[in-house]
C-alpha cells in the first residue's frame, strides 16, 4: 500500500510495556479516536475464541440488509456463546478504558434532596466477522449514529476489535480516520483520509464511538480476516442487541455479577431498567453489593 501524505497514524503501544496504562490509553483515544493495543491476548486466548465461534459463522446466512456484504460471515450474542469471549470482555485495561470514558454522573433534585447518580457503561453489541476475500469495503461511519448523539464530539461509546487472524490492508483491515472525532457532523468522511488498522494476531483496536471507521475490502485470494468486536456504550443507553434475549436468566445465573452487570442486568441509576421496582440484579440474582440499587 502506498503511504498517504498528511493522514495521521494509528498510536500503537505494547500491550507488555509498563507505560501502557488505561490513562495513557485513554489520553491517546480523546486524542486521536483510536489506539491499536499490540499484543493484549496471548495466541491461545484468540485460538479458543476461534474454535467457540467456528459452529457460529458456520450457520450464518447473509445479512439481507446489504450493510454486511454476502461474503461477511457474522456471529452475535458472543457472552452467551463463548467463555473466551467472556475473559476478552472482562478484560482488565479494556474495562479500566470504558469506565474512565464512559462513566456517567448526573446531578438532580428528589424533592428538596440534590442526588448523584453514577452509572457505568454496559455491553452494546458483541459481534465477530469473517471477511472471505471479494468482500467490498464498508461505507465509513460512526457506531454511536444509532443512539442519535446531539453532541457529535460526546462519548457515548468505545469498540474493542480484536484479531483472531491477521489483519492487513490486502484482507480487509478495519479503515480509520484518526481524528475524526472532533469534526463537525457537516464534513464529510472522505475514503482516502482514512487508513487501515493493521492487526497482528492477539492485537487490539480501541477506538470512540464517534470516530470514523469501516471494514476495509478483502483483496486477497484466498484469506479469511476474522476479528471479534466488543462494543460499550453509556450505562443510561440501552444496548443495540438485546443482551438479556441473547443471554437469558438462566444462562446469566452462572456468570458473575460483573458480566451479569455488563449485560444490562444492573440498573442505570436511579431507576432506568427496574423490574417490578427492583434491581433486577437482586430479584434473578441474589446480588447485594455496593452497586445494587435500593428504590
Amino acid at each position: 500500500m502506498t503511504a498517504q501524505k498528511n493522514v495521521p497514524k494509528v498510536t500503537r503501544l505494547n500491550a507488555s510495556d509498563t507505560d501502557t496504562t488505561p490513562g495513557r490509553v485513554v489520553e491517546i483515544v480523546k486524542r486521536d479516536g483510536g489506539v491499536i493495543i499490540k499484543g493484549l491476548f496471548p495466541k491461545e486466548h484468540t485460538d479458543r475464541i476461534r474454535a467457540e465461534l467456528k459452529p457460529v459463522f458456520d450457520a450464518d446466512i447473509p445479512d439481507p440488509s446489504g450493510f454486511f456484504p454476502k461474503t461477511t460471515r457474522r456471529a452475535t450474542g458472543l457472552i452467551g456463546i463463548s467463555d473466551a469471549c467472556v475473559e476478552y470482555a472482562t478484560n482488565k485495561l479494556w474495562i479500566d478504558v470504558c469506565n474512565a470514558i464512559l462513566t456517567s454522573t448526573f446531578c438532580g433534585w428528589h424533592g428538596e434532596t440534590l442526588e448523584k447518580w453514577t452509572t457505568k457503561p454496559i455491553i452494546s453489541s458483541t459481534v465477530g466477522f469473517q471477511i472471505h476475500p471479494g468482500s467490498r469495503a464498508q461505507d465509513l461511519h460512526k457506531d454511536d449514529s444509532d443512539y442519535h448523539p446531539r453532541d457529535h464530539t460526546e462519548d457515548i461509546m468505545m469498540g474493542c476489535l480484536l484479531a483472531v487472524t491477521k489483519s492487513t490492508y490486502e484482507n480487509g483491515a478495519t479503515l480509520i480516520i484518526p481524528g475524526s472525532h472532533k469534526w463537525s457532523p457537516e464534513r464529510i468522511p472522505k475514503k482516502e483520509e482514512a487508513i487501515p488498522a493493521e492487526l497482528d494476531v492477539g492485537d487490539v483496536l480501541i477506538f470512540t464511538g464517534n470516530v470514523y471507521h469501516g471494514g476495509g475490502a478483502n483483496k486477497s485470494i484466498d484469506q479469511i480476516r476474522e476479528v471479534i468486536g466488543m462494543f460499550m456504550v453509556k450505562g443510561m443507553y440501552r444496548p443495540a442487541e438485546n443482551q438479556m434475549l441473547a443471554v437469558p436468566p438462566e444462562k446469566a445465573k452462572r456468570f458473575s455479577a460483573q458480566v451479569q452487570r455488563l449485560l444490562g442486568y444492573g440498573i442505570s441509576a436511579p431507576s432506568v431498567g427496574f423490574h417490578k421496582y427492583q434491581d433486577p440484579m437482586r430479584v434473578l440474582f441474589g446480588v447485594e453489593d455496593e452497586e445494587t440499587v435500593n428504590m
